[in-house]
Parts: C-alpha cells; structure tokens; sequence
C-alpha cells in the first residue's frame, strides 16, 4: 500500500473512537482490563444496533419528507 488516500478511511475509525471515548469511557469507571472489555462490547453491540436504528429513521423519515414536498 502506499498511503494514498488513506485518510480516508481512517476519518470513520476515528469518529467511531470519539463517539465511544464521549459516550461511554468517560463516564465509566473500569475496575480493570478485562471490565473495560467486556462493557466495551456491550456498548459497542448497543451503538451498532442504535446506529442502524437511527440511520433508517432519518433516512425514511428524509424519504417522506422529500416525497411530501413533490
């Protein structure tokens, strides 16, 4: 590989960080590596769940919209 764009790919490995780092790690307090892991994983099944959720809400709810102004 030669790193041409490259950057972009890594803008959406570094939103899905923040987003973790701001919803969840700092309001939780680990009590060690192995807590932090596993409560990891359940926020990140819940974000994956959540976020498809989401994404299809707007995206039918856009859908309606631009429908209706037709």
């Amino acid at each position: 590989m030669d790193g041409k764009g490259s950057w972009r790919d890594n803008v959406f490995v570094e939103r899905l960080w923040k987003t973790i780092k701001y919803e969840h790690v700092y309001l939780h307090a680990y009590e060690s590596v192995s807590d932090a892991r596993a409560k990891l994983a359940v926020y990140i099944n819940f974000y994956n769940s959540a976020a498809r959720t989401a994404a299809s809400t707007v995206r039918h709810r856009t859908t309606r919209i631009s429908i209706g102004r037709r």
